[in-house]
């Protein structure tokens, strides 16, 4: 698909005064413009947040019945589990809950489902077993919003529950004793996007303030919190902002031993959010998605070095299996899109008898960037089948699988990435009704869009612009990578590197050169030759290679100048 090329509509004179009173650069000042960061107070924040910018915890709805009721169990020693996911968010959530609560006196266990024999959320298994170890109070992370029958029947067993969560709720709240998700539809609280971690700690924030605590007794878990926060992908905005920054401070200096070990393993010198994203990330969901969920959780927290070494080996095998699982289901999934006789879809809908379903959503996620269309693959054992699903911007997912519900056994998530589950016998309609959603949405209409923060020449890329540009990290949802455009540039070389996977440039405008690399645009060394003039957008950066620092562009599109 050709992408749509958009520019910000920058107010020059707002950004001309930006650059003078903070004395950055004006590609800068306007890159904080496009972003909405207009006034002293918010450049403040974004710029240098502290610990003095987070919210009041006790703006969430039942804050103060959660607190209540967890000092309650921590003065009788309560027998108390906390229930999670075996994603980053809700591993990094339950470490952070249980260090915690533990270092106050109480005897907290942890439940953490299995992928594959359990899936996703609160299950009555899970919830029998929490009662026969006499559990009385059971502290849900990064899920329970949905658990409407498995609340009720936890109560029966004399379990009440506390739900911290993150996701949309469905039409029916549980009947929970407390519920702190900034997504309910009666929420007072004043930002949306934290990730369930982001919700473990202000809760924790807010024992400590009626424990009379100091701050540093929860402000320590800021660089756990920043993990799972990154890595679940939630807008890099408002307070999670302040967790990031701050968080990304705390974890170069981290006294966690586990984390500590498996930042040495991914090899990245510099500690920043594709540190996060690309290197620790993977290997803790590794262990979700292939079935071994707890090691994650033993990696946070463990006291003990060697065995700190020991998890993170086993984490970096998970993760080599995982790659080699999720590079045989990407294949034959793109064979099964090129094989249909109707490619004119909407959407796409796949399933197989013989897909890992802890791999399935990375591989829809790629599956959707590569097509531009929502896409749910789905994995089949028997009769029941587990699936999920990705989306595109502008598209509400979760929303389309709620007009589908009744072709579904159950499904959770968000508008950018859900789970579901599926009976064999209702495949056939369910595809047939979520495309005609799709349809109904208009989704042809959304175009594939590119926003550039500026237009450079050359002759004005120095690295002390991109050294500011680094003033607006961490990257990620809600706060992506600055694009800038340069045109008019003639290629002076062109190549593809590692078996024509990327491309390889050199550019030139007047007597100045620039590299350019081009991560999977190696098909478009075949459309361009020496002496062509082509625009390019990329994102400035520094090139680091035996000891020699040369600013490049790394690529995100390109065509022929006009």
């Amino acid at each position: 698909m050709t992408k749509k090329w958009e520019y910000y509509s920058v107010d020059e004179e707002k950004a001309i005064e930006i650059s003078k009173k903070h004395n950055i650069d004006l590609l800068i000042s306007k890159m904080l413009v496009n972003r909405g960061i207009i006034n002293d107070y918010d450049i403040k924040i974004f710029l240098n947040p502290t610990r003095n910018d987070f919210h009041d915890p006790f703006l969430f709805k039942d804050m103060d019945i959660a607190v209540d009721r967890i000092i309650k169990a921590i003065n009788n020693n309560e027998k108390t589990v906390v229930y999670g996911d075996y994603d980053v968010d809700g591993i990094t959530s339950i470490t952070v809950l249980k260090r915690f609560l533990k270092e106050r006196g109480l005897d907290i266990s942890a439940h953490i489902p299995n992928r594959l024999n359990e899936g996703y959320g609160l299950n009555k298994e899970a919830i029998e077993e929490i009662a026969r170890e006499k559990n009385t109070l059971m502290i849900t992370v990064d899920c329970g919003i949905s658990g409407v029958e498995e609340i009720d029947y936890a109560k029966t067993l004399g379990i009440e529950t506390i739900i911290t969560d993150h996701h949309e709720q469905l039409d029916v709240l549980p009947n929970a004793l407390a519920i702190i998700d900034a997504k309910r539809k009666d929420n007072t609280y004043p930002f949306r996007g934290l990730a369930g971690v982001g919700v473990v700690f202000k809760l924790i924030q807010a024992i400590g303030i009626r424990l009379e605590l100091e701050e540093k007794e929860y402000l320590k878990y800021l660089d756990i919190v920043c993990v799972g926060t990154i890595s679940d992908i939630v807008p890099l905005v408002d307070e999670n902002r302040v967790i990031a920054k701050l968080g990304l401070k705390l974890i170069e200096v981290t006294k966690n031993v586990g984390l500590r070990e498996i930042i040495k393993a991914t090899g990245y010198k510099q500690i920043d959010s594709n540190t996060i994203s690309f290197g620790i990330a993977p290997r803790i969901n590794a262990c979700g998605r292939m079935g071994y969920q707890e090691e994650g959780l033993k990696l946070f927290l463990t006291e003990n070095i060697s065995e700190a070494v020991e998890i993170t080996k086993k984490l970096n095998e998970y993760n080599k299996s995982r790659q080699d699982t999720e590079k045989r289901i990407f294949e034959e999934t793109i064979n099964m899109i090129e094989a249909e006789k109707d490619k004119n879809t909407s959407s796409i809908i796949l399933s197989s008898n013989d897909w890992h379903h802890g791999v399935i959503g990375i591989v829809s996620s790629k599956v959707t960037d590569m097509y531009f269309k929502p896409s749910v693959l789905i994995c089949f054992e028997g009769e029941e089948g587990k699936g999920s699903g990705r989306s595109i911007p502008g598209f509400d997912l979760h929303d389309a699988l709620h007009k589908c519900s009744d072709t579904l056994e159950r499904y959770g998530g968000h508008e950018m990435a859900v789970g579901l589950t599926i009976n064999k016998n209702n495949f056939n309609n369910f595809k047939k009704k979520f495309e005609e959603v799709v349809k109904e949405s208009k989704i042809d209409q959304i175009s594939q869009i590119i926003y550039i923060d500026g237009e450079v020449e050359l002759k004005d890329i120095k690295k002390e612009i991109i050294g500011q540009i680094k003033l607006l990290e961490p990257f990620g949802e809600g706060n992506r990578v600055p694009l800038i455009v340069c045109k008019n540039l003639k290629i002076d070389s062109i190549r593809a590197l590692s078996e024509g996977k990327h491309l390889k440039l050199t550019l030139k405008e007047s007597n100045t050169m620039i590299n350019g690399i081009g991560f999977n645009l190696g098909k478009l060394s075949d459309e361009y030759l020496i002496g062509d003039k082509v625009d390019v957008i990329g994102v400035l950066e520094i090139n680091s290679f035996n000891g020699n620092e040369n600013v490049q562009i790394n690529i995100k599109d390109i065509r022929k100048s006009y």
